[in-house]
This record gives C-alpha cells, sequence and structure tokens, in this order.
C-alpha cells in the first residue's frame, strides 16, 4: 500500500504516554530552561539516536531509562503545558482525529506543583491543541503498580471526569505488582461509573490480564501481548481458546497493541511472531498504537506501516482498525459515533475516490 494512502488516513490513538513522546528539541530547550546538565547529547538528531537505542536494547529497564530525562524535565505548569501543546500538534500532523494520552502526575510535583495543578497544565495544552489544530482529545490518568497512592489518583481522575479526563490506568512494572493489589482504586472507579483501561500481559503471564479485567474490571488493556498463551495452536492453526481469550473475545474487550514497543522491549523478537496477526484474523478488538512515539522514534501512521507490511493489511483492514479504536474510546456514544460518521468514514471515501481504491 502506498505510503501516502497512510498517511493521509484518519486516525484514532488510543495508548500514547505524554512523558514518553516529548520532541527532542523540546527536551533540549526545557533542559537548558530549568539548568537540567543530565542529557547525553544536546544535538536533537543524536538525542532522538539515544532514546531510540536505548529502547530498541530489548531490555525493558534500558527502554525504561529516557523517562528519568522526560520526567525531569516535566516539572512546571509551562513545560507540562507545552508538551501537551506539542503533542496535540503533532497529532494534527500524523492525522490524528482523536487522541487519549495518558501519564502518571505523581510523577511531576518534584517542584512542588499539587496534583490539581499538574493536571489543569497538561489540560490547558490539549485544549489549546484542540483549538489550534482541530484534534479531539480525552486524557487518562495513571497510577503505579509499585506505589500505594492509586486512590488519590483514581479520586484525581474522577474530580476532573468533566473537564477533559476520561480514563483511570495502572502502568507500571507488572512481575510483583499485580492488578488486584489495587482493587479499592478500582472498585471506587467502578461505583463511580467511570472508564478503566490497565496495561497487562506486556511483562507477565495471561494471569496479569485476568486479573486487570476480572478483579479489577478493565474495559480496555494496554497491550495484552501475553493473551496469546490462552490460545491453542496445532499445525499453526487456532483449534481452541481458553476461557480468558474467549471471554475477551465474546465481551468484545478492546486491546490496544503497540507493535513498535513490544519489539523494543523485547516482549516480541520479531514483529512477524507478534500475536497481532493471529488475534485479528480471529476477530478480536484490536487497535493500534505508538505507546511512546519518541523511545519508538515512531508515528501511528509508522506504527500502520509497520502492521500492514508484516500482517497484510488492506485499506480496508485499516479503516476498521480505526473504526475500532473509535469505538472503543472513552469519549461519550454520541461523540465517538459522530466522529465515525463525520470525520472518519468520509475521510476513507474520499482516499478511495482519490487513489482509485
Amino acid at each position: 500500500m502506498d505510503d501516502r494512502i497512510i498517511n493521509e488516513m484518519p486516525k484514532v490513538l488510543l495508548h500514547d504516554h505524554l512523558d514518553g513522546g516529548l520532541r527532542t528539541q523540546t527536551i533540549i530547550e526545557l533542559a537548558k530552561e530549568c539548568g537540567y546538565n543530565k542529557l547525553p547529547s544536546k544535538d536533537p538528531d543524536e538525542l532522538g539516536k539515544w532514546f531510540f537505542d536505548n529502547a530498541n536494547s530489548g531490555s525493558l529497564p534500558l527502554y525504561l531509562r529516557g523517562f528519568d530525562h522526560t520526567i525531569a524535565l516535566m516539572q512546571t505548569p509551562e513545560a507540562l503545558e507545552r508538551v501537551a501543546y506539542e503533542m496535540m500538534e503533532d497529532m494534527k500532523k500524523d492525522n490524528i482525529v482523536y487522541v487519549e494520552t495518558r501519564f502518571a502526575p505523581v510523577f511531576h510535583i518534584n517542584s512542588k506543583i499539587h496534583y490539581n495543578e499538574v493536571v489543569q497544565s497538561v489540560l490547558k495544552g490539549m485544549e489549546r491543541g484542540k483549538k489550534d489544530f482541530g484534534v479531539e482529545y480525552g486524557l487518562i490518568l495513571c497510577a503505579m503498580r509499585n506505589m500505594q497512592i492509586s486512590q488519590e489518583i483514581a479520586e484525581l481522575a474522577i474530580d476532573f471526569r468533566e473537564k477533559g479526563v476520561v480514563g483511570f490506568d495502572l502502568a507500571g512494572e507488572e512481575g510483583g505488582y499485580p492488578p488486584k493489589k489495587h482493587v479499592d482504586a478500582f472498585h471506587f472507579i467502578q461505583r463511580e461509573n467511570f472508564s478503566i483501561t490497565i496495561h497487562a500481559g506486556e511483562g507477565f503471564g495471561k494471569e496479569s490480564i485476568w486479573q486487570a479485567i476480572q478483579w479489577c474490571g478493565a474495559h480496555r488493556i494496554g497491550h495484552a501481548t501475553r493473551l496469546i498463551e490462552d490460545v491453542v495452536f496445532a499445525d499453526g492453526k487456532v483449534v481452541k481458546l481458553g476461557t480468558l481469550a474467549q471471554y475477551i473475545l465474546d465481551k468484545r474487550i478492546p486491546l490496544e497493541v503497540c507493535p513498535s514497543s513490544n519489539l523494543h522491549t523485547g516482549v516480541v523478537k520479531d514483529l512477524r511472531d507478534h500475536p497481532f496477526g493471529t488475534l485479528f484474523k480471529e476477530k478480536y478488538r484490536l487497535t493500534i498504537n505508538t505507546d511512546n512515539r519518541l523511545m519508538s522514534a515512531t508515528t501511528l501512521s509508522n506504527e500502520f506501516k509497520l502492521a500492514a507490511l508484516t500482517f497484510n493489511l488492506t485499506f480496508e483492514d485499516l479503516e476498521k482498525l480505526t473504526i475500532n479504536a473509535m469505538k472503543s474510546a472513552f469519549i461519550d456514544y454520541k461523540n465517538r459515533i459522530d466522529i465515525i460518521y463525520n470525520i472518519i468514514k468520509p475521510g476513507f471515501n474520499r482516499l478511495r475516490l482519490k487513489y482509485n481504491i
């Protein structure tokens, strides 16, 4: 498929980390403003290569090293607003019509600003971006598996539910930190009729996915790569789904797949071995995502191209994945339908006419 077609497709991004998507030039400028002197390079290209090389090491600890720098530079209201605003501009450049970005407020209070100001600053940048670039958005707040702050972040998410926050997430190292340790926070979110996505099945097995859904009530799962462990194969074909895999398929629970990220962190050794291909053929509700655009040196267009090339996806497949993503977004039903029928479908139809597809 012509790269121009994918570049011009209207897209939807559901799994994107704000602190994993900074521009290298912005990193250098923010470091200069606050006197941060720990960057490995002050050249934008060299710095981008450093982030990518760490990410592409096949090691999650090395992958995460880059966040030490980005988080250190996102400690003031001005920096948070700038990063959020530039993210929205980058979405526009990638023809993304709706984005849900996420971050963990706990990492941005080192300069004594409080949680409310942290979230307000990010939302201010996103709202300015929406006005200037026409991209719709939602913000997801992350609690961390290894910190006992999940209830506090859950309450923070609810406080901002009418102001742009659309969901609650649990992120961080899976091993040793199961979702059920944070079950009280998730029960609180459920009682508030709010939306839940949880990182699960990335670095740990299907048990993590099961807990995320059945203990914590997750409406979407981030990554879910290890769900394939609950699928039985014979002669290279699926012959049986385990009870968890069947439940996720039957309930149409969306999976936020991040191909490049999974390759870079060593979750899969080769994209051809990624379970996306199997799960797509089995009709799971899949979405394609960037995870961390800076670390993986990627865009959603690039992730679409990789998936199309690796799994022989057609124009219609990519349209379906885009609509799947919009159906799975955490904004209200009427707005989801409006974007699907007034932006996404007409956008794909224009491409059909333009490129005679």
